[in-house]
């Protein structure tokens, strides 16, 4: 397999695509505006304690406070809490044995500390350092972990923890216990180590190079948690194009690809002093053409942010998102004759099950995800759309949990989320339909609009009106002599002149007295 890694850079925003064989695997947006705050460490107050959901709620200085529930504190909080100087904090310990990277280890599963039955104490206005787990999601604030770890490219440095673990992937066995002594020789006494995957095979000194920066950047936080007020952002964790090359600029990537000067040698000096025998991978494209264009890039990230996603076969995927979940509907797209009905659908079926683990992964979709199969009769044939989803969404590096198919065809998914979905990073809301995707017919407009002149005829004796409304309206209710506005101004012998306003949502509709200038849309209303 051929993987390479393709960066376009421009003046208003960096996009990193991974491919493989071709076909778009991954895909990162990186935005001024909207930069990727997943591993920022902030120094922040308590604002509200909240025991009935088990969580507290952070103030970090955001729009909205950070979400803290109480499983994401961890045992090394005490120590942190002594570090800033509030030996009043009284917190209970918890475990934490996961082996993975960063996100990994701060993303637990709930279910394992359901069991203890203490209760973390948080007092309100208490200072205490939190690491962002996940991005904001919609109207709800970041969430958080109390947790501390710094992500390097072999390491994950865990102060005051002194656990070592290795990541689940490497499977070797010797290269394991390898890496488990390398690890335990070179951390210092208080302090936990996860050796990360792309360790493999490194050696001893690679190990300790990278500690080393780790351990300079955690000195550094900790004289800035002694001289800083909360809310302060005390650590900045690299943007989201060099976190892709940090994490997933791997031996087994063939090629990266960079069509700006500026990143190339940004990219290139930084894998010179983490992994040299790498450096050589990294080329600048030449500027004159578009670098997604060339690598066909571009027309399936068109295919991305569309609603239908075709199959192979003819099928096609249609993925909506609703506030609770994501819902995926297979569709077979051509008529089977029913002898061959189960055939064709377990075909279609099949292509969709891959089709969705990719979709998945590109579009960075979280939570849950519910898919509508096309019927199976057969069990046996049911089992191989489960199977052929666990297999598919191993090669995904967020956390997957699959169900079996129930008997009405349906698959229910959860998908570790850790950022925004591609769409919320790439799209805005309509203003016009503020989401819905559907606008209110003009004849309904119409009967809201003449039924608001009736109660106004009754009640007043003007007879002179504004009305405000979104220009594309306005010109609906002009159209033609016989139009929506001329029939109403005769039949209620009314005179209403209409002004135009680009700020105002189709359909919107302001009554102004042409009088006095005073509104009057929701008197009548």
């Amino acid at each position: 397999m051929v993987k390479e890694i393709v960066i376009n850079s421009t003046a208003v925003q960096t996009r990193v695509a991974i491919t493989e064989d071709g076909y778009l695997a991954d895909f990162f947006v990186d935005y001024p505006e909207n930069r990727r705050t997943v591993g920022d460490i902030y120094l922040g107050k308590v604002a509200r304690v909240l025991p009935g959901i088990k969580a507290a709620f952070i103030d970090i200085g955001m729009k909205h406070d950070a979400f803290l529930h109480f499983s994401d504190i961890g045992e090394s909080t005490k120590q942190l809490q002594d570090m800033i100087g509030d030996d009043d904090s009284d917190v209970d310990d918890e475990d934490d044995d996961d082996t993975q990277k960063r996100s990994d280890t701060q993303n637990r599963n709930h279910s394992d500390n359901s069991t203890k039955p203490a209760i973390p104490k948080l007092q309100k206005g208490q200072e205490i350092l939190v690491q962002i787990t996940k991005e904001p999601v919609n109207n709800k604030g970041v969430r958080v972990s109390s947790s501390i770890s710094l992500a390097g490219r072999f390491c994950v440095l865990l102060p005051f923890d002194g656990k070592v673990g290795i990541s689940k992937k490497i499977s070797d066995f010797r290269e394991r216990k390898r890496l488990r002594h390398i690890a335990r020789g070179i951390l210092p006494k208080n302090y936990g180590l996860i050796i990360r995957t792309v360790a493999k095979d490194q050696s001893e000194d690679a190990l300790k190079d990278d500690l080393k920066n780790l351990m300079k950047t955690w000195q550094e936080i900790e004289a800035n948690v002694k001289t800083e007020k909360p809310p302060s952002l005390i650590f900045q964790d690299l943007n989201t194009t060099s976190s892709v090359i940090r994490d997933l600029f791997t031996p087994d990537i063939t090629k990266v690809f960079i069509d700006s000067k500026k990143l190339y040698k940004q990219i290139k000096s930084y894998v010179q002093v983490v992994q040299p025998n790498l450096a050589d991978k990294i080329e600048l494209f030449p500027s004159g053409t578009s670098i997604f264009d060339s690598f066909k890039i571009e027309e399936q990230i068109k295919t991305l942010m569309s609603r239908k996603v075709p199959l192979p076969s003819g099928g096609y995927l249609i993925i909506d998102h609703t506030e609770a979940m994501v819902v995926v509907d297979v569709n077979s797209g051509r008529y089977a004759k029913s002898k061959e009905q189960e055939l064709n659908s377990l075909k279609t079926d099949l292509e969709a099950a891959r089709e969705i683990a990719r979709q998945l992964r590109l579009r960075d979709i979280g939570g849950i995800i519910v898919v509508d199969f096309i019927d199976l009769e057969e069990e046996k044939n049911k089992k191989k759309i489960f199977d052929e989803l666990k297999k598919e969404f191993r090669r995904d590096r967020a956390k997957v949990t699959v169900l079996p198919m129930s008997d009405f065809g349906l698959v229910q998914i959860t998908r570790q989320r850790i950022r925004q979905n591609i769409m919320q990073t790439m799209k805005e809301v309509c203003p016009y339909c503020l989401g819905s995707g559907l606008l209110t017919k003009h004849s309904h407009i119409v009967y809201d609009l003449e039924e608001w002149i009736k109660k106004f005829r009754k009640t007043s004796s003007e007879r002179r009106l504004i009305l405000k409304c979104h220009p594309l309206f306005a010109m609906r209710l002009r159209e033609g002599r016989d139009g929506s506005i001329f029939k109403l101004q005769l039949k209620y012998l009314i005179r209403i002149k209409i002004e135009e306003d680009k700020d105002m949502q189709i359909g919107q509709l302001k009554f102004v007295s042409a009088k006095t200038g005073n509104e009057l849309t929701e008197i009548f209303n």
